[in-house]
């Protein structure tokens, strides 16, 4: 986490950190833990300051294209009242799908956070390297692995709680 020092030496946390971001992104994915959903959260910046939050909504509103990343673009679209976000950052839980990095691309933000890899699926380096694809109109910086250890526990929690209730759902036949 990044913090400052008082002058009595007392660590504050920077507001304007990747790592408050991160946290509020995480934050995000809590309400979709709650909610049920898989527990991820975005959270976009516009020059320093949150525009748009959000989480996982995909069996909520049984939209599959209703991932934080998705839902966090068109809120921060909304209240620049633009569609381009290229003075925009977007933070996020897990490393965005290849949908949600192609629709960064698309909207242009400058930089994209996030905090848990996915080398498996993942559109911003893990499996495809989308949002900086050379053929592409617009790349973006990426950073990665911002409080990994929290976004990766969330995560972790809520599969093993799904497969402890398959194996009691199981048990239970």
């Amino acid at each position: 986490m990044d913090f400052a020092t008082t002058p009595d030496s007392e660590p504050i946390i920077d507001l304007h950190s990747d790592a408050y971001f991160m946290g509020e992104a995480l934050r995000m994915a809590q309400r979709a833990y709650a909610a049920d959903e898989v527990p991820i959260g975005a959270v976009v910046t516009h020059k320093g300051r949150v525009i748009a939050r959000a989480f996982n909504q995909v069996e909520t509103l049984q939209d599959a294209t209703a991932h934080a990343e998705m839902l966090a673009i068109t809120q921060a679209e909304s209240v620049l009242g633009n569609w381009r976000l290229n003075e925009c950052e977007l933070y996020v839980t897990k490393e965005p799908c290849p949908m949600c990095a192609g629709a960064i691309v698309h909207v242009r933000f400058s930089r994209i956070i996030f905090g848990c890899p996915d080398p498996k699926g993942g559109g911003a380096g893990g499996h495809f390297n989308i949002v900086q694809s050379p053929n592409l109109n617009h790349q973006c910086e990426i950073t990665h692995s911002v409080r990994l250890e929290e976004c990766r526990g969330l995560l972790r929690s809520f599969f093993a709680e799904k497969r402890r209730a398959l194996v009691q759902d199981g048990d239970a036949k």
